[in-house]
């Protein structure tokens, strides 16, 4: 998932932000100071501050939005870091407005902190964010009932509804719900009063509760139209039947229902005590994962009555909403530490996952250990260690070891039992994970887990580690040198702590002179491994004027030398601009039949001539090991020489070749090389088979969805006429191209033939050929063996491509002349039919790069032990 400007897309449309003037108000300001000097969340003087400017009206420059929005942003700041709060904004907002939470407020929050709440909800608003507020009014209304003589009634905890109580309800929470708009309204937030037209109902059970509706739809038009409005909408719970009867409904049933059919990221249910407390302890209950922890839950003693049965409710909500979505239970006041930071404030209730800790590698899930390592692991990615060759040190550990994780591996933990000190004290030797696990808090779950077991622990970790704080906080004790922390927990004996640090000096002093005399590092010759959370992929200097993915300096180093044959093609010239910007590939011949005795231009690494290498010459070169590895940039069909030439002089060691033609795409005893979804079987590959351009999109825009296939995909393409090479032919021809749109190979085009050969399903292609020069536009009909949303499809793509560097997951439609030149995909669209069995994705790939040369790059880097992505913008 790439970082997105946060909510940019409120900032296109009309009135969702206001300002009154271009730079932050004096006001908005001084509340700030205020704040950082006082180290607390004094929300409601803070809003109110940054509200003086607002109330002169809405109307303003987006410049001047943006500017208070960063003003308040800033004021987040202080509850949590700048990283953390930045982190959650984007996650709020990469859903649509409706999508990102919905707030039950409680009766006596409106009575005893009408303004903390509606300081709360400014905030949110200002940082261009859209909560669905809805409320209860229940000691408004018995207060009420109280004077007018009528004693409440409940049943099942259900309250009875009569005609007498219903005509106070609908006068109470007609009164609450204006009461709480006006305060926003005086805060400078537009809000809009929806106390009814948002519920359907019918009767539960009219003999026996008597007006008390179940209810049966939620009219969600009439919270979009507020929001498109750019104001929050402000529910009761009050419903109607289709005869225009009011019906009232348990304010959380109602929360619920709404939740169920909008499913947002967060559900919030504000109350005055700031969340579930533990009946026993008497302390605040942080977080329940309910698949882990929801058995056990119910059957402790001071889960009874009310409290019970909001667990249950609250179970059976997340039950049916994507795994994402979470039910905070908080105050108020404390609303934005619960949202916008990793320790929170309330109570956060989620469905989480089970956790595993195992002591045997036959115990794991082999495919998904690799692929958290391979993904996450800043040393597997750099190239410092193989997944094959931690496993099997892993295996030969003296005195075992243990992994915690959950179940889909999105945390990974290792700990080995084996000291290394002599102190007696297990090691911490590997904990990464996910974002999305950051985000979920599943590290503290696996760390409390783990921690359980091992009371005492060290680890390594690199002081420039993003999330070093958070090691700070788990350890009691530190050390630092060298770049290196050394952190412990559970170290009472001042003994054992002398011996831990004069271990750790003893190996960081070894490190140094290894480094200083194999010039290749701290992690030359299998030296200690630092550890690191896997967080955060660091970037190395910027090369060639554009950020590169880091690579480990023995990696830089070990140059490998390329002979590219064909390179005078459209694909062949972008080989060689990504390999003339390669700290590890350098380029020992090229050939070319048209451009012989010619200078190879546009590359600086050193002076090169285009030769035209017969398949003898490329036999002699291959063996006199003046190249390690050969690209084909030919035709379809008149590769084999090449091929069979270098095959026939190797011995032993293999030579690595890499064909960009269709030659070798159907058969079984070549790699195929699409590493988003083959990346396993890379490394140490040598006969790759390069994919074609509109198969890799293609590809990537089926491939998560291919178990939810419920028919043939079909597949509209739109390439431009540099996918139609250099010789000239009508498909290159400008001016036959020129406002036109040419459809070419209807069926059975080679493309077709290669997706579903690796598809392992039929699919049928359609390609066309437009003026534009570069870059490919597909648009993918998808029919659905399920009823889906386009919500729920969306976040299948944001799973599947989260930790792909080269995959770019949009909630819009990717425009191909935004993608041209880059060197990723992009996938987005994702509309939905009114049936909910067919979605339509679209996505867009520049042919020549990641549709040729860049994926070229990336397999040879995968092939050579090197970094993925060394060499490949990013940006």
């Amino acid at each position: 998932m790439i970082p997105r400007t946060i909510v940019a897309r409120q900032l296109t449309r009309s009135g969702l932000l206001r300002a009154s003037s271009s730079y932050p108000s004096k006001a908005s300001l001084t509340a700030a100071r205020g704040l950082v000097n006082a180290k607390q969340s004094s929300w409601r003087e803070a809003t109110a501050a940054a509200a003086v400017q607002q109330n002169r009206g809405y109307s303003g420059s987006a410049t001047a939005a943006q500017s208070e929005k960063e003003t308040i942003t800033k004021l987040l700041y202080n509850i949590g870091s700048r990283k953390e709060v930045e982190q959650y904004l984007r996650h709020f907002s990469s859903v649509e407005s409706q999508k990102f939470a919905v707030i039950k407020v409680g009766g006596a929050v409106l009575t005893d902190e009408l303004d903390t709440l509606a300081s709360a909800i400014t905030f949110l608003n200002r940082v261009g964010l859209y909560p669905i507020v809805l409320h209860g009014a229940g000691p408004q209304l018995n207060n009420l009932l109280e004077k007018a003589g009528v004693v409440p009634d409940y049943h099942d905890g259900i309250r009875i509804t009569d005609e007498k109580t219903l005509e106070i309800a609908r006068k109470v929470f007609m009164a609450e719900n204006l009461k709480l708009v006006e305060a926003l309204e005086k805060m400078g937030t537009r809000a809009r009063p929806l106390p009814g037209g948002v519920f359907s109902a019918e009767y539960l059970d009219k003999d026996k509760y008597g007006f008390v509706g179940k209810i049966t739809g939620v009219n969600k038009e009439v919270i979009e139209a507020s929001i498109r409005a750019g104001a929050l909408p402000i529910l009761t719970s009050l419903a109607e039947t289709p005869a225009g009867q009011i019906l009232n409904v348990n304010a959380d049933v109602a929360a619920g229902e709404l939740a169920r059919v909008l499913e947002p990221l967060k559900i919030v249910y504000l109350n005055e005590k700031n969340g579930l407390y533990n009946g026993d302890t008497g302390k605040k209950i942080d977080v329940i994962n309910l698949d882990e922890e929801y058995a056990d839950l119910l059957k402790q003693p001071w889960v009874k009555y009310g409290t019970k049965l909001k667990i249950k409710e609250i179970k059976e909500l997340l039950d049916h909403l994507p795994r994402s979505s979470s039910v905070a239970i908080i105050s108020a006041g404390h609303l934005h530490k619960e949202l916008f930071t990793d320790s929170g404030a309330g109570t956060l209730i989620r469905r989480g996952f089970k956790l595993f800790h195992h002591n045997s590698l036959e115990q794991l899930d082999k495919d998904r250990l690799r692929r958290i390592l391979e993904q996450e692991d800043p040393q597997v990615q750099s190239g410092q260690v193989s997944v094959s060759s931690y496993l099997h040190d892993l295996e030969n550990t003296k005195k075992g070891f243990k992994a915690y994780g959950d179940e889909p591996y999105e945390v990974l933990a290792v700990v080995k039992n084996d000291d290394e000190t002599g102190s007696g004290v297990p090691k911490l030797d590997k904990f990464i994970a996910t974002k999305a696990a950051v985000l979920n808090n599943v590290t503290d779950n696996v760390w409390a887990l783990l921690s359980k077991d091992y009371p005492s622990l060290t680890w390594i970790v690199d002081e420039n580690d993003a999330n070093k704080g958070w090691h700070f906080d788990k350890a009691e004790g530190s050390f630092t040198k060298n770049g290196k922390t050394l952190f412990w927990k559970g170290l009472n004996d001042v003994g054992t702590i002398e011996k831990v640090v004069s271990q750790f000096l003893d190996t960081q002093t070894k490190d140094a002179v290894n480094a200083a005399t194999s010039g290749s590092g701290a992690f030359a010759n299998g030296q200690r491994r630092s550890f690191s959370t896997g967080f955060n992929k660091s970037t190395s200097p910027f090369m060639g004027g554009r950020r590169m993915f880091s690579t480990s300096s023995s990696a830089q180093r070990d140059v490998k030398k390329i002979g590219l044959i064909g390179a005078r093609g459209y694909t062949g010239q972008e080989l060689i601009r990504l390999v003339n910007n390669h700290p590890s590939l350098e380029i020992s011949f090229v050939s070319s039949r048209e451009l012989e005795g010619k200078p190879l231009e546009g590359y600086t690494k050193s002076p090169i001539t285009y030769v035209n290498l017969s398949a003898d010459q490329v036999k002699e070169k291959t063996q006199s090991g003046e190249v390690d590895a050969w690209i084909l940039a030919l035709p379809n069909g008149v590769c084999k020489p090449f091929v069979d030439a270098v095959e026939s002089v190797e011995e032993g060691k293999k030579m690595v070749l890499c064909d960009l033609s269709a030659d070798f795409r159907f058969t079984d005893s070549w790699t195929y090389g699409l590493p988003e979804f083959n990346r396993a079987n890379l490394p140490g590959a040598t006969r790759i088979s390069n994919p074609g351009c509109y198969a890799t999109g293609s590809q990537l825009s089926i491939r998560p969805l291919l178990e939810h296939l419920g028919g043939t995909p079909s597949i509209f393409g739109v390439s431009g006429y540099s996918g139609a090479g250099t010789k000239p032919s009508p498909n290159n021809d400008v001016n036959h191209l020129k406002d036109n749109l040419v459809p070419y190979s209807l069926t059975n085009h080679i493309h077709e033939r290669e997706v579903s050969h690796q598809l392992g399903r039929e699919v049928n292609f359609m390609p066309h050929v437009a003026p534009f020069f570069q870059g490919i536009t597909l648009t993918v009909n998808l029919p659905l063996n399920k009823t889906m949303t386009s919500g729920e499809v969306r976040e299948i793509y944001e799973a599947a491509y989260e930790n792909e560097k080269l995959v770019h997951v949009l909630k819009g439609v990717p425009l191909v002349k935004e993608n041209a030149g880059k060197h990723f995909a992009r996938i987005g669209g994702f509309g939905v039919h009114s049936t909910g069995k067919r979605v339509v994705v679209v996505a867009t790939i520049d042919n020549l790069l990641k549709g040729a040369a860049t994926q070229a790059v990336q397999n040879l880097n995968l092939s050579l032990g090197l970094g993925e992505y060394t060499g490949i913008p990013l940006d």
